[in-house]
């Protein structure tokens, strides 16, 4: 059903749908140049599939990949109900696994959002692979902790937030008892896409960083709660002051990108270097001077997630854009620079009925409200607590024992990409979507029992296999 929804996506829809950070993605890709604002991982897969000069194709890939996204939520949970229960209820962990996928293939967002032209959805997998490769076994080997690290490192250089997610994934690790090796080969797998990644961008700019407007988008956060009359800046920095004229815009949406922003009057806009300086300076200090003021707005935006409809933010048109469009829209910096990697025009938002007609029925039908998602966490957290008691007497620590080695790790990783937007930049509902998927794999883990032990004459065998038949027989009696 997930695939007949796409193809029918694609029919409606063979052009992508661009969004402002569009052109720069597309850009960076054309001319294999790391992007100035924003790392540029997803630029990397447009820049793969530019010899085939189509978005037709290009739009189809990131369908794949969304498909291939619920494929490992339900490949997790099965695998983990099969640990749980070996001798039996296979049904029960299928239905189980298939009703957890709904969230991630069926909601026509989720749909939309593979069909942009952004990096969101590409983030999303790679960062969900990662969270695989460590889940995979019960205890990671090195070569699966080397392929959570190469995919996680390809989820930073494509979103900075999934920065600090390897530290997540190196407590998870720890829990399950990883060793030393695994862990080392995660860190230096991760290494090395990201060092990769900055040297990159000191050859074209000359700075070892992801970004040169990384301070920017703190500074827009601040924005929300920022009052001069508290922070007290010195006079340079007053510059920074925030100002809003339009409440229908959010206040980080209006410090960076309208008339009202600062860094109009900075030479080189957000993109210059005294314009970065001055925002990071004035963020810091907004934070120190106000912490409460802080945390309440990270706490505020952390749960907008959560809330049943969807509300006209951070613009009153900016969430409109992550829907299917009745008509079409082409402006000339897109056809522009459309035109450089396809050809043949197949850029141009076009709208074919009648499949266009039947997504935006689809659309209007089949929608995730965020409280499932809240749904789903508060549900991880409580399903932990169904293992607590065994045997007629109450284990709290192997409940916990279960859900650290287990849920920890997807729970965490949801909760961090809904509140590491929040804290870092603004709410958008985009930056949502990635989130359901780790809730949802962190749900299955926690409702399924914990993995049975394997049977002692089990743990024997493969240990006897592994000495040697001649030289070590007194060792293997002595072991037996």
């Amino acid at each position: 059903m997930a695939i007949v929804v796409r193809v029918v996506a694609v029919l409606g829809y063979p052009s992508p749908m661009w969004f402002g950070d569009s052109p720069g993605y597309l850009t960076a890709a054309i001319e294999l140049t790391p992007s100035k604002t924003r790392p540029s991982g997803y630029s990397l897969l447009l820049w793969a599939l530019k010899p085939f000069h189509s978005f037709t194709l290009m739009v189809a890939v990131q369908h794949v990949i969304g498909v291939l996204v619920g494929v490992l939520v339900y490949v997790l949970v099965w695998r983990a109900g099969r640990a749980a229960w070996p001798d039996g209820k296979g049904w029960v962990v299928g239905v189980l696994g298939a009703v957890l996928t709904v969230p991630v293939l069926l909601p026509v967002h989720q749909v939309a959002l593979e069909h942009m032209l952004m990096s969101d959805s590409f983030f999303a997998f790679l960062l969900l692979a990662a969270v695989a490769a460590v889940l995979w076994r019960r205890r990671t080997t090195w070569w699966l902790g080397a392929l959570a690290g190469l995919f996680a490192g390809l989820a930073a250089i494509t979103r900075t937030a999934g920065l600090p997610l390897i530290a997540l994934i190196l407590v998870a690790m720890a829990l399950r008892r990883a060793g030393w090796r695994a862990c080392g080969a995660v860190v230096a797998a991760f290494a090395v896409p990201v060092v990769g990644y900055t040297v990159w961008f000191h050859s074209v700019y000359g700075e070892y960083k992801m970004a040169k407007a990384e301070q920017v988008w703190l500074y827009g956060r601040t924005a929300t709660f920022a009052d001069c009359d508290v922070i007290k800046p010195r006079p340079e920095l007053r510059i920074m002051c925030p100002e809003r004229s339009n409440p229908r815009i959010s206040r980080p949406f209006a410090a960076l990108w309208t008339a009202d922003s600062a860094f109009r009057d900075i030479p080189g806009w957000i993109y210059g270097e005294q314009g970065n300086r001055l925002a990071g300076e004035f963020s810091r200090e907004a934070i120190k001077a106000q912490p409460a003021d802080y945390a309440k707005v990270v706490v505020h935006d952390t749960l907008r997630a959560f809330e049943w409809e969807r509300r006209p933010y951070p613009t009153p048109w900016t969430w409109r854009q992550y829907e299917f469009p009745e008509g079409e829209a082409w402006a000339d910096e897109q056809a522009e620079i459309a035109v450089r990697y396809d050809p043949g025009g197949g850029g141009r938002t076009r709208v074919v009925e009648p499949w266009a007609g039947w997504m935006l029925k689809y659309q209007d039908s089949v929608v995730l409200p965020g409280t499932v998602l809240g749904v789903l966490l508060v549900g991880s957290l409580g399903g932990g607590l169904l293992y607590a008691r065994a045997d007629g007497r109450w284990r709290p620590r192997r409940a916990a024992w279960h859900w650290g080695t287990g849920p920890l790790l997807p729970w965490g990783t949801s909760l961090a990409l809904l509140v590491i937007p929040a804290a870092t930049a603004d709410f958008d509902y985009r930056y949502v979507l990635p989130a359901i998927p780790f809730a949802c794999i962190a749900f299955g883990l926690a409702v399924l029992p914990p993995p049975q032990p394997d049977p002692p004459n089990t743990r024997s065998t493969v240990r006897d296999a592994a000495l040697p038949s001649s030289s070590g027989q007194k060792r293997a009696t002595k072991s037996r």
